[in-house]
């Protein structure tokens, strides 16, 4: 990282800090006036003679201010990159040093900016509306385009250009017409699915660390898998009546995960993602979702949250205190209500870290810890602090200026819209423990 410019350090204590209520607050005095002064005479003695520095305070400076627009998209993307739209320009900066890195200009109006393979994937803003223009993430220079919507998977380089079934809740996964699996590089088709009915398209990981694979659910709920790489078909079986929405099926510890109704209410059914085979059927009464939790599957609904191992279905541990969870790299966000109330051990549900009372910053992929956000009581100031796996509750980082908020969070940055038309990126250090 490059040199961090210095800046004030907020130090300021009790409630008004904006930490939750829940935290203790202090009672009325009951020591003698005398005490205070005597006891901060023999700290500073103590501390004179101590052989290891304190930890230091946590700083928080603005590295760069970045015009933006209420409506201008921006997004944090891998290597340390920001890309922000600004009237009819993309932007791309350092997010270490705050170097701008390019600038080209852009008439596509867009709502979001999403990257793939070191692409920036460029869908014009509307509803029905169709294709996508490919920009090169180093130089920003104009790659290709698709007339198609073009979407990616985790865990391969090449894309897939689909049309979008659109339905009242927004778009899902559901696609109709073709599959295009595209070539990041100079966007041309390597091959294509014809589809005679609308399907369900997924991403799955090969076996045994092999290629990825795509999973095609039509109407006729017959399943059929493809190596991405080739075009080969591998595997196909016919799975239950289900609602295939855009959380049903699901893909967690190496398993394909199906909710669908059973003889008595709800169930769960496992297929390998080899050759899409049967592993076992279960109940699961009162469940409304299926989410991945690490190597584990958790269910929520009626009865709060309880972890499953995806291989047997087997109960791992249950919260009976949450309503829902979301994964967050290695960690396990839990919901009670709508609010996040704990960073969780998803292999073990215990909490980590209370979050009650703290708003989560979204982020790109880091070092574990998450940033937070509350606004304090009377709505004049937000604090943001740090949850770490080594804290039981997060530590305050600073205080953001009025006005401030749609943040997102990378490694040592919090990056904010300004009610001033500003996009700023804010530095930050924690000094580590002493020794």
């Amino acid at each position: 990282m490059g040199d961090t410019v210095s800046g004030p350090v907020v130090i300021d204590l009790g409630l008004e800090r904006g930490e939750p209520e829940t935290y203790e607050r202090p009672g009325r005095p009951t020591t003698p006036p005398w005490f205070a002064p005597a006891i901060l005479a023999v700290l500073v003695l103590l501390l004179a003679g101590a052989s290891a520095p304190l930890r230091q305070s946590s700083t928080l400076t603005a590295l760069l201010r970045v015009p933006i627009g209420p409506g201008d998209p921006y997004t944090i993307v891998e290597g340390g990159r920001l890309v922000a739209q600004s009237g009819g320009t993309l932007n791309s900066y350092h997010l270490q040093s705050g170097e701008l890195r390019w600038s080209v200009r852009q008439d596509i109006p867009v709502s979001r900016l999403r990257t793939a393979s070191g692409l920036l994937l460029l869908r014009p803003w509307g509803r029905f509306v169709a294709g996508t223009t490919a920009i090169s993430l180093a130089t920003g220079g104009h790659q290709w385009r698709n007339q198609h919507n073009v979407l990616s998977f985790a865990g391969s380089s090449l894309l897939f250009a689909v049309d979008d079934v659109r339905t009242s809740s927004g778009p899902g996964r559901r696609v109709e017409n073709t599959v295009q699996v595209v070539d990041p590089v100079v966007g041309n088709v390597r091959w294509e699915i014809d589809l005679r009915s609308t399907a369900v398209l997924l991403g799955v990981p090969g076996p045994a660390d092999t290629q990825p694979r795509m999973l095609l659910v039509r109407d006729d709920r017959i399943a059929d898998m493809y190596d991405v790489e080739t075009g080969r078909h591998v595997a196909s079986r016919a799975l239950p009546a289900a609602d295939y929405d855009p959380d049903n099926p699901v893909i967690a510890g190496g398993m394909l995960l199906l909710k669908h109704p059973g003889p008595s209410g709800t169930s769960v059914s496992a297929y390998d993602l080899a050759d899409l085979r049967p592993i076992w059927t279960a109940p699961v009464r009162g469940t409304t979702r299926v989410i991945p939790c690490g190597l584990l599957a958790c269910l929520t609904g009626q009865y709060g949250v309880r972890a499953i191992d995806p291989a047997t279905g087997d109960q791992r541990w249950q919260r009976g205190d949450w309503r829902d969870v979301e994964q967050d790299g290695t960690a396990l966000i839990g919901y009670a209500g709508s609010e996040p109330v704990a960073l969780a051990d998803p292999e073990t549900g215990r909490t980590l870290v209370e979050l009650a009372g703290w708003d989560l910053v979204p982020r790109s992929s880091g070092n574990g810890e998450l940033l937070v956000t509350r606004a304090t009581s009377d709505g004049t100031r937000s604090m943001v602090a740090i949850a770490a796996p080594d804290a039981r509750r997060p530590r305050l980082l600073a205080e953001l200026p009025t006005g401030t908020g749609s943040c997102q969070s990378a490694p040592e940055r919090l990056v904010c819209r300004s009610s001033y038309g500003e996009l700023v990126v804010w530095a930050y250090r924690v000094a580590a423990e002493a020794g």
